[in-house]
């Protein structure tokens, strides 16, 4: 299971970068293993497009390095926060893509209520205002504002998503940054029309009923 968790931090972390939501050491990705009570995380100073698996750090929900040669980032101090409190994230990707970032620096939140896929997949954007990186004033800002969202917007600073596992924090991130390029387009072409409250609902009603059906499925009930 470890080996597989540093794999795909590996993978995530590669993708991240050829897909210029990073850029040289910028960035960071973690996951948990709640199992074990073990968390997984890139390190610091190191570009995420050429890690390798023994770069990835281990260490416990206090922080504390259980293995590996490397530190952690120094923004590891949010990312235990929000497992602390989100008992559904097993996965945490902070990133810089440069359009939602350019939204962060710029004061400007992104309306989620455009977009289906953005509303079925990632839902509210939550802006949270600025606060200097890697402190702890940050990660107690980001721990408050991640209750219920599932990708905050930081000013001047950047993007984080969560999932219940890596591969969908990662999409999620993905995704978030193409949004923000169609978003910024459409403000060229007059601004985005957002979609009615009610049509919100129904995505959404939508979503949360194939995430019923999905576990019932896997539980053997109907």
């Amino acid at each position: 299971m470890e080996a597989e968790v540093r794999d795909k931090i590996v993978e995530v972390s590669k993708r991240l970068y050829l897909r210029g939501l990073v850029a040289g050491a910028g960035g960071n990705v973690s996951a948990y293993i709640r199992d074990e009570d073990v968390i997984f995380i890139t390190p610091s100073g190191l570009c995420k497009g050429y890690l390798k698996p023994e770069d990835i750090v281990k260490v416990d929900p206090s922080g504390k390095v259980l293995e590996g040669a490397l530190k952690p980032t120094s923004e590891l101090s949010f990312h235990l926060g929000i497992y602390r409190v989100r008992e559904d994230v097993n996965a945490v990707v902070h990133a810089h893509p440069p359009v939602s970032t350019g939204f962060a620096c710029a004061g400007t939140p992104i309306d989620y209520a455009v977009l289906p896929e953005v509303i079925a997949m990632i839902g509210e954007v939550r802006f949270v205002g600025y606060e200097t990186p890697t402190t702890r004033e940050l990660a107690d800002k980001v721990a408050e504002n991640i209750i219920g969202v599932e990708a905050l917007l930081l000013e001047n600073h950047g993007i984080i998503t969560v999932g219940s596992n890596l591969e969908q924090a990662y999409q999620r991130a993905e995704l978030l940054e193409d949004f923000a390029k169609m978003i910024l387009v459409a403000r060229l072409l007059g601004g985005p029309r957002r979609l009615p409250d009610a049509e919100v609902r129904k995505i959404v009603g939508l979503e949360s009923e194939k995430y019923r059906l999905k576990l019932a499925k896997e539980r053997g009930g109907k």
